[in-house]
């Protein structure tokens, strides 16, 4: 099984048990500094005989699964189930990541040739955190690649990583992802470019724009979907200094966003309403209206078209 970046934090586990007086203490220590660095060697002999010393003197969960790890990774696999078993058994209440027994019992499993208990394991791990790329890089999961059931996991994983990915409400906004060639909607006069991407695990729409000309006008947009209040909401802000809240939702295939009625620099008050209309596969539109009466009037703002780049 590859040592992946999630047991970074292991690193010197062994030093933070403390025993009680001075010279006790010290020797913890030491030990816990030289099995984590046998461990980080991959000098797998070495550390399974000092974080068997470990748990003899100063047990504590982080050390069980170490063991157990490089039992494993030593071939004696009846030792590597019995340390995970002990690891998982004081892990809950200690701090020890659940998933990474429940990966390292199943990892065992495999190489006992027992599937059914390995995807037993890893169904497990996986309800408890496990990340995608070790199921996908671990070359010691190979032979259940194949396996409906292993596929099955690996989405269960990237969902639980990525769920706005998969969340129909966190998509409602892919029509304007891409990157853009934007013009006014009457003249077709140049007013910028746009580039708009995922970030933040598919949850947020970012925007990346640059006005046309020599203005040095740039901003930002920040838009995701609010499940708590069930609503979009976009902060905008610039180079400038200014930022813009909205918030609102899809209706009837139009991105309606809407500001409340907010002071501006020069004292009046003003109230924004902004839409996106997807206009065909490479295409939108723009459109924002303002207000000075709280919305009972309403004036163009700006009116752009967003075609996309080839």
């Amino acid at each position: 099984m590859t040592l992946y970046a999630v047991n970074a934090w292991l690193l010197l586990s062994g030093a933070a048990m403390a025993l009680g007086g001075a010279p006790q203490e010290a020797s913890t220590t030491q030990l816990g500094t030289a099995a984590a660095a046998a461990y980080e060697a991959e000098n797998w002999s070495e550390a399974a005989k000092l974080y068997g010393q470990m748990v003899e003197t100063a047990p504590n969960p982080r050390a069980w699964y170490r063991l157990g790890m490089s039992f494993y990774k030593s071939g004696k696999q009846e030792q590597a189930m019995e340390a995970f078993e002990k690891g998982r058994a004081q892990g809950l209440p200690r701090g020890l990541p659940p998933q990474l027994v429940e990966y390292g019992i199943a990892a065992v499993f495999v190489s006992k040739k027992d599937k059914d208990r390995a995807f037993e394991h890893l169904e497990k791990a996986a309800q408890n955190g496990l990340r995608p790329e070790q199921l996908s890089t671990d070359a010691d999961l190979a032979e259940l690649k194949s396996d409906p059931r292993f596929r099955k996991i690996l989405e269960m994983v990237t969902r639980n990583q990525k769920p706005c990915a998969y969340a129909a409400e966190n998509r409602q906004f892919d029509f304007w992802l891409g990157q853009w060639t934007v013009v006014t909607s009457t003249g077709a006069r140049p007013a910028g470019d746009s580039r708009i991407e995922l970030i933040l695990g598919d949850c947020v729409v970012q925007e990346n724009w640059t006005s046309a000309g020599n203005t040095g006008y740039s901003g930002k947009s920040y838009n995701i979907y609010n499940t708590a209040l069930q609503r979009w909401e976009q902060y905008w802000v610039d180079n400038a200094g200014g930022n813009i809240f909205f918030y609102g939702g899809l209706k009837d295939g139009i991105m309606d966003y809407w500001t409340d009625e907010l002071p501006q620099p020069d004292g009046k008050k003003l109230k924004r309403h902004l839409q996106f209309l997807k206009l065909g596969p490479d295409t939108v539109r723009q459109f924002s209206q303002v207000s000075n009466d709280n919305g009972k009037t309403w004036f163009v703002e700006y009116d752009f078209t967003y075609n996309r780049k080839k």
